[in-house]
This record gives structure tokens, C-alpha cells and sequence, in this order.
């Protein structure tokens, strides 16, 4: 067989380092325009002030690895003051525990890793366990359950978008070691029912995780503005464990995250140890070995520098910019937005055009990023305080897109557009499963 060649091979001899920066810069270039407000998903963006602060406190601990806390309890000291500030915050006691991450999907990972070992333990009787989730929960879900051989069971969500506590509850068997909810769902932007479920799930002895990832530092502060947020932490009883990312709506550098856990008893089934190696023991509480000290830094430094404060006046001009944004977009003829978002995340769909099609308008005429969601076909935003200066020409801008599509169907059938509705439109999941494979496969293949 013969072997294809690489087109790209390491130099010979290095390139000077400003040309490499000159050229990494235009580069760069190509990429979704976060910082002007273009961009609704993906980055968090708190200003340039903030920005410059979190590079020097993640460049100061650039080189420092969490993977041992005895040689550098600098790190130990921001990890464990992350998670007690985390906990204060989410209606956590002293006896929550947790550690940090690299993101929301690490997160859920260790969450599910954990009820699983936990089963294993108490409950050995079980051979094939299972996890409740609405449908509407993030894939990570489906990626822990993958790695870790865990059987999801997706439950349809109600007519609000929350997950649906009768169908929850009737989807419980004996194999049961977990319970899912959103706080809030990326979707819809919808808190689920906490409350009822976890208090269902307490009562039959199973553990109760919420995936905050998304709303863990925004809906607290929401909160405190007045604004109605349903219960979702530590204070509802039944809750066993909440993830919530600090570089998302935390504000702080990417590769950031916290998994909570109600004691550390809990919390203990998460660890991995060794102790058979050649190389002496070797112990990590997370899914990696080696964790940048940056993110821990930065994290830490991000929480102090912000405060409650910080984060209220965040939270303030999310909430407002967003409720400007939901009305804007309602009162576009044949739009609507889903449901009543919780926080500033939601999506809009239309009965009268294409929104794949005005997705990809928004992108390729405007210079918008919208995200899109299959059913039903929608545009997704997640607002943040970058969106508050752009509210009056991304309405303005969408408005246009919407009557462009209208006056020309054809638009379904170009570009991603036609991509995202033949996907949409696939009746064997298995098909798309397949498509979605070869695409990735060719997107990251060799260069």
C-alpha cells in the first residue's frame, strides 16, 4: 500500500520567531469575529481590561503543573479556594467538595465516572447501568456514557422545553445510578424542574447531578437582581452534584471548569489511583494527568478580581441586552423565540422560512456566527456583555436576512444551509452518524 506524503513536515531549520508571529496573526484573521460582538457562541468576552489581566495572571503559572500539589501548592491553594468560593456560591456547605477541570465536558465526564463507580461499590447487583437525562441535556452526557459504558436513557422534554418529571420518573428501573438536569439547558436556555426531580431521586436512593456548566456563574447573580430563576444548587437537598464552568459565564481563561460534589465521601469515587507501577504511585483526581497551572491561576484570579459585584453588573447587562434581543427578535415577522429563556440563552425558529438558511445569510452577507439546532430548526445565541453594543444592527441585520430568505427559497439549498437541512432530514440516525464521521474525519485529516 502506498504511503501518501505529508505536505507539511517540520522544517529543517527553525523559522524566525516574528515571521512565525507575523504570519500566526494572519492566520488569525480567518477566524469568527468574538470581539466585535459577530460571534454568539464560544467565547465569553468581559473586555479587554479583564482580558489583559487574566493573560498575565495565566502567563505568570504558564509552566506550573497541577498533576502534583506537593511541588507546587501555589496551585493546590487556587484550586481549593476555586471550589470553596464555587460552593459558597451554588448553596454549598463546608462539607461540598470538588476539584477543577478542563471544561464542561471533563466535568460531566468525572460526574458520570463517579455515580458508576459509586454503583459498583454499593450496589454490585447492578451489571448495566443507566442514567436518566432529558433529551435536551449536553451530549457530554452521551460521551461519558460511550467511555464509561453507562446506558443513557433520553426522556423527551415537556411543552415548556424542561425536562418532563412524570417521564423522568416513570423512566427509572432498578438499574438507575443517576439523574440528570440542566440549569440551564444549552437549547432552549431553560432551568429544569431541580426541585421535583432530585427530590424523586432522593427519595429511591439515586444521585441527582445538575450540569450548571452553562448557567453555574450567571444564574446565582440573575438571582440576586431580582429576576426569577428557579432552584437548582446545594440548597435543594436532593442534589448530589453540580458542574459549572468558570470559563464560560465565570469569565475567566478557556480550560476552566468545577465539578461539586455534596461531601467528599461522594466525591472520592471520582479519584484514580495506581499503585502497581514501576514508577511509584500514581494518583489524579481528574480525567488528566498533567493540568495547566494558567487556567488554575487564572481562574482564581478571576474570581477575586470580579467579586459578587463583578458578576451582578455582568449578570445585569446580559439579562437587560438580552431581554431587548428576545422582544427584537419576536417582533420580526415569522419569527419566534422557544419557549421563555431563563437567562440570556435561547433560540428562535420560524414556521414561514428556512432558519438554516437564514443562519447562513446572517454569516455570509452580515459577518453573524449563529449557531444551529435541528428540531426544530432554529438559531442560537448565547448573550453576553460583548452583545450589548450590537443589539439595534444584529436586529436590523436579522430582519433583512429573514426577508432575503423569504424572497429566495432557493437559499435552502446553498452552502451550509443545504448541509444542515439534508442532515436534518436523514431518517437513519445511523446515516447521519456515518456522514457526521467522514466529515470530522476529513476536516482534521492530513495536511
Amino acid at each position: 500500500m502506498e504511503m501518501a506524503e505529508k505536505k507539511n513536515k517540520m522544517p529543517e531549520v527553525g523559522i524566525d520567531r516574528n515571521e512565525l508571529l507575523n504570519e500566526m496573526e494572519q492566520i488569525h484573521k480567518g477566524d469568527a469575529n468574538w470581539k466585535d460582538g459577530k460571534t454568539w457562541s464560544l467565547v465569553y468576552y468581559a473586555g479587554d481590561e479583564h482580558m489583559e489581566f487574566i493573560k498575565k495572571a495565566y502567563t505568570m503559572f504558564f509552566s506550573e503543573n497541577g498533576l502534583n500539589p506537593m511541588a507546587f501548592p501555589s496551585l493546590k491553594k487556587f484550586e481549593n479556594e476555586v471550589i470553596s468560593m464555587a460552593a459558597d456560591m451554588l448553596g454549598g456547605d463546608g462539607a461540598v467538595a470538588g476539584n477543577m477541570t478542563t471544561g464542561g465536558t471533563e466535568s460531566i465526564l468525572m460526574a458520570v465516572k463517579t455515580y458508576r463507580q459509586r454503583a459498583r461499590d454499593k450496589q454490585p447487583q447492578i451489571k448495566a447501568p443507566e442514567m436518566i437525562v432529558p433529551e435536551s441535556v449536553h451530549p457530554a452526557f452521551e460521551k461519558a456514557a460511550h467511555y464509561f459504558d453507562v446506558k443513557t436513557v433520553r426522556v423527551p422534554v415537556a411543552s415548556d422545553f424542561r425536562a418532563d418529571v412524570e417521564k423522568m420518573k416513570a423512566a427509572v428501573t432498578e438499574n438507575t445510578i443517576l439523574m440528570v438536569g440542566s440549569a440551564p439547558c444549552y437549547p432552549y436556555g431553560k432551568v429544569d424542574p431541580i426541585e421535583e426531580l432530585s427530590s424523586f431521586a432522593a427519595e429511591r436512593g439515586i444521585g441527582f447531578h445538575v450540569d450548571a456548566c452553562l448557567g453555574g456563574f450567571l444564574l446565582p447573580f440573575v438571582k440576586e437582581l431580582g429576576y426569577p430563576v428557579p432552584a437548582f444548587d446545594f440548597s435543594v437537598p436532593g442534589v448530589t452534584s453540580i458542574s459549572a464552568d468558570i470559563h464560560k459565564y465565570g469569565f475567566a481563561a478557556k480550560g476552566a471548569s468545577t465539578v461539586l460534589y455534596r461531601n467528599p465521601e461522594l466525591r472520592k469515587y471520582q479519584f484514580f489511583v495506581f499503585t502497581d507501577w514501576c514508577g511509584g504511585i500514581y494518583a489524579s483526581p481528574t480525567m488528566t494527568g498533567t493540568r495547566a497551572g494558567g487556567s488554575l491561576a487564572a481562574a482564581w484570579a478571576t474570581m477575586k478580581a470580579l467579586g459578587r459585584d463583578g458578576y451582578r453588573r455582568n449578570a445585569e447587562i446580559i439579562m437587560k441586552t438580552a431581554k431587548l434581543l428576545i422582544a427584537g427578535v419576536n417582533s420580526i415577522p415569522g419569527l419566534r423565540v422557544l419557549g421563555k429563556p431563563d437567562t440570556g440563552v435561547f433560540a428562535f425558529a420560524s414556521d414561514e422560512v428556512d432558519m438554516f438558511a437564514v443562519g447562513d445569510t446572517m454569516e455570509k452577507k452580515y459577518g453573524w456566527h449563529l449557531d444551529m439546532q435541528p428540531d426544530p430548526r432554529a438559531c442560537h445565541m448565547m448573550v453576553t456583555m460583548a452583545h450589548e453594543k450590537v443589539v439595534e444592527p444584529y436586529l436590523a441585520d436579522l430582519k433583512d436576512a429573514v426577508e432575503f430568505v423569504r424572497a429566495n427559497p432557493s437559499s435552502s439549498k446553498e452552502g451550509s444551509a443545504a448541509m444542515y437541512g439534508m442532515m436534518a432530514t436523514i431518517p437513519d440516525r445511523g446515516m447521519a452518524k456515518q456522514f457526521t464521521l467522514e466529515f470530522l474525519n476529513s476536516l482534521y485529516g492530513s495536511l
